[in-house]
Formats: C-alpha cells, sequence, structure tokens
C-alpha cells in the first residue's frame, strides 16, 4: 500500500460547483450506490477507522467531500454523495445528480473515478448512468466489487469474470475491474498501485486506457 494514502486529512466540503477546491491539480473521486461500501473503501485504502463516515443509514452523504494528501497540497481524494437510494427526498436526488453530472464532466483536475460496486448487486441502471456520465470525459474507471467477503470464493470469481465479459464486450471496454473487501481485507495493495499511478499524473495530457484486469 502506498503510504502516502495513509497521510490523508479532511479538507472541505462542497455543495455546490463553486465550492470546489480552486487550486486542486490531481482528483481521484470515489462514486457509488448508497451502501454499496464507499466510506469503508476509503478508509481501509487510507487505513483510517472513520476519515470517511460509514453509516448504517444509507444516502447520508449528501455532499462531495474532499481530503487532502498530506505533502501534496493540490492533490485529493475525492468522496462523492451516494446515489440511488429510494427514500431519499426527490428534490435532494435532482440536486445530487446535478452536482455529481456537473462535477463528472466539467471537473478539469479529477483524473478518474472508482466505482464502488456490491458484488453480489453490480452493474444497476444507476451504475451505468454514472458510467455513462463519465464515458465522454476519455478519463480512466476503475471499478471495485466490494463484500467480496459475503460470497463464496467460488461465486464471486464467477461474478468478477461476468463483469469483465460484459466491460470486454460493450462501450465501457477502457474500464478496469477487480474483487474488494474491506473486512478481509481483499484487493486492497491492487487498488492502491491503481490510485498511485493516477496520482502520478499531473496533467501534461490523458492517462492511457486501464486495461480490464487479466
Amino acid at each position: 500500500m502506498h503510504p502516502s494514502f495513509h497521510r490523508v486529512s479532511f479538507y472541505k466540503s462542497a455543495a455546490d460547483m463553486q465550492d470546489l477546491p480552486s487550486d486542486s491539480k490531481v482528483e481521484i473521486a470515489f462514486a457509488g450506490r448508497s451502501n454499496a461500501g464507499k466510506s469503508s473503501v476509503i478508509n481501509t485504502l487510507t487505513n483510517r477507522n472513520r476519515l470517511a463516515y460509514v453509516s448504517k443509514k444509507p444516502g447520508r452523504t449528501q455532499l462531495i467531500n474532499f481530503f487532502r494528501i498530506t505533502g501534496y497540497e493540490e492533490k485529493f481524494l475525492v468522496d462523492l454523495p451516494g446515489y440511488g437510494y429510494a427514500e431519499v427526498p426527490q428534490d435532494v436526488r435532482k440536486k445530487w445528480n446535478g452536482l455529481l453530472n456537473n462535477y463528472l464532466q466539467r471537473r478539469e483536475s479529477l483524473q478518474g473515478l472508482v466505482l464502488i460496486m456490491d458484488v453480489r448487486h453490480p452493474l444497476k441502471p444507476l451504475d451505468i448512468e454514472m458510467l455513462d456520465w463519465f464515458l465522454p470525459t476519455d478519463k480512466p474507471i476503475h471499478i471495485l466489487l466490494t463484500k467480496a467477503d459475503k460470497l463464496s470464493k467460488l461465486r464471486a470469481n464467477e461474478t468478477l469474470k461476468e463483469i469483465k465479459s460484459f466491460l470486454q464486450n460493450s462501450i465501457y471496454s477502457r474500464c478496469s475491474v477487480q474483487l474488494f473487501s474491506s473486512a478481509i481485507p481483499l484487493g486492497v495493495e491492487d487498488a492502491c498501485k491503481i490510485l498511485d499511478r493516477w496520482f502520478s499524473f499531473e496533467g501534461n495530457g490523458k492517462i492511457t486506457s486501464n486495461p480490464v484486469n487479466n
């Protein structure tokens, strides 16, 4: 695991595009359906227990939260609002969708998207919508199939194979994907290698495509 990810701190929350950090050069965003395990992923990757708040009530994160990497003032991990939780009021969901869409498509310092999916419920319609929002930017997408410990090893690997096949035979062929578990843990090193490569990018052109993992 890259030691830089252990030296992170909360920087600010943003409710609108104008609230985003003005001096940011490299951002890696984490997105996913509510209760897919996004906060647990961030906490595991940073080796922090409560950097990102883990709530038993889905839909709690309503802001874009920025976590700055110590020693790299212009580099941030970004926790996006969870999506797809039915009990969130319609007007709130509409605002989230607008903010997510604007951020994903217009944020120049955003270098890559980590998309969190529960391995037991992958590629739901809103996950596909998220892929469709981000795909036109031509920036890399890495999918973490979380909670892999909830399935047998055989079933988890079968699901991974199915998702890889779907990606390879679709417009999303540039996406990479892996199994992940915060509980075991599983897949932490592989995920950190992706983040390290993205954070090493300084904005002089696009990051090269990520092949789907073998």
